[in-house]
């Protein structure tokens, strides 16, 4: 006599059900019949309790409410899932790690990071993923659909998490507060990633080199740096980078927009870092220590060139001698001393130089040397020698 269990099967793959129901709503995943049909706009759904979850999106109705917060959801199911924050409870445990979820999918996606399998492929192009939560995403880069739409701003976003982390960029709020130092954050993985920064914790690795990063990210870019393909052209110049991010920042140097003000002078800036950078010099603050010595410094970036200082690291080595450096645009200076390139040009005389910093002390000269016969014909003259070499469409000297 067969068992219960292998009383239902699928005629579609190997499936097996207890009991018919179960199998009936299995076998529309395979036709993708969805008979529930939601009156109030095109959506459709396999099963009926989906439309009634459904049905809540329009009323705005959220009659399951948390007894610890101010939460509510229009789904039990949801409401339980939040409950789990509050306890910390996370029942549904990894066998071959120590991870632990509150929710069954995310587990189901964890375990994809073990096997390697990525079972929902995307109809559009080569992307695959371990989860159906992501193709959806995925698919949306496509189709360039961002449904959820901020009420303040412009600003369209492919999910409901992502919108909702914007709106905090409207109202100020970081709910995220970490435990060790006085840092809040609007989202739980920007706070994940900054205690990070405590623990030294570094998890994701290089199978290429010795470098570890907090993010993945970080560990993705850091990946097409030991290849020497760059697919991110510039359209306006012959520039070309090997991270999108970078494509992005050298676009502004051709359309002169710097988004980020800061609010204490009128200085701006292209990118988020170097304002945070400009804002300590206001306020003096070096927060980066060195651990082996009393330096401190402004920027992370400046701390871990001067810890190379201390190690004798130089990763930048030049392919045409042996001179090696501590930062890749003092290597990038160095080759052209065998180039014999020289890419900023004085805009007053045929002189040319490799660096910035050196065309800078020869406008000097120029200034000097016209300091007394400056007038009305020549004043144009010298704002243009005091022009910020940036402004030309050239870039600065790393600081």
């Amino acid at each position: 006599m067969e068992s219960r269990e292998e009383a239902f099967r699928c005629g579609s793959c190997d499936a097996d059900f207890s009991h018919k129901s179960s199998l009936s709503r299995h076998e529309k995943t395979h036709t993708g019949e969805k008979p529930f049909q939601c009156d109030l706009c095109d959506a459709a759904f396999g099963r009926k309790h989906h439309l009634k979850s459904h049905r809540a999106t329009h009323t705005g109705e959220k009659p399951h409410k948390c007894e610890v917060c101010d939460a509510a959801f229009t789904v039990k199911g949801n409401l339980n899932y939040h409950m789990r924050t509050h306890t910390g409870v996370k029942p549904y445990k990894c066998n071959l790690c120590n991870a632990d979820f509150r929710q069954k999918h995310h587990l189901t996606n964890h375990l994809a990071i073990h096997t390697g399998e990525k079972p929902f492929p995307c109809g559009l192009c080569d992307a695959a993923f371990t989860g159906k939560t992501k193709l959806r995403y995925h698919v949306m880069t496509h189709t360039g659909e961002r449904p959820h739409k901020c009420d303040l701003c412009d600003a369209a976003f492919t999910g409901k998490g992502h919108l909702k982390n914007h709106m905090m960029t409207h109202t100020g709020e970081k709910p995220f507060q970490c435990d060790l130092c006085s840092a809040a954050y609007p989202t739980k993985v920007g706070l994940q990633h900054h205690v990070m920064a405590h623990t030294g914790e570094r998890p994701f690795r290089c199978d290429l080199c010795d470098a570890d990063f907090s993010q993945k990210h970080h560990l993705k870019n850091h990946m097409v740096t030991h290849s020497e393909e760059k697919p991110f052209q510039c359209d306006l110049c012959d520039a070309a980078f090997k991270v999108k991010s970078n494509l992005k920042y050298h676009m502004r140097t051709h359309t002169g927009v710097k988004p980020y003000k800061c609010n204490l002078c009128d200085t701006d800036f292209r990118q988020k870092h170097h304002l945070t950078n400009h804002i300590a010099t206001h306020t003096g603050e070096k927060p980066f220590q060195c651990g082996l010595c009393d330096a401190a410094f402004r920027g992370k970036a400046d701390l871990k060139h001067h810890v190379m200082t201390h190690t004798g690291e130089k990763p930048f080595q030049c392919d045409l001698c042996e001179t090696a450096f501590i930062r890749k645009c003092d290597l990038k200076y160095h080759i052209r001393t065998h180039t014999g390139e020289k890419p900023y040009k004085c805009d007053l005389c045929d002189a040319a130089y490799p660096k910035k910093s050196a065309l800078d002390r020869h406008l000097k000269t120029h200034l000097r040397k016209r300091s007394s016969e400056l007038c009305n014909e020549g004043f144009s003259q010298s704002i243009a020698i005091q022009r910020p070499i940036q402004e030309r469409g050239l870039p600065k000297d790393c600081s």
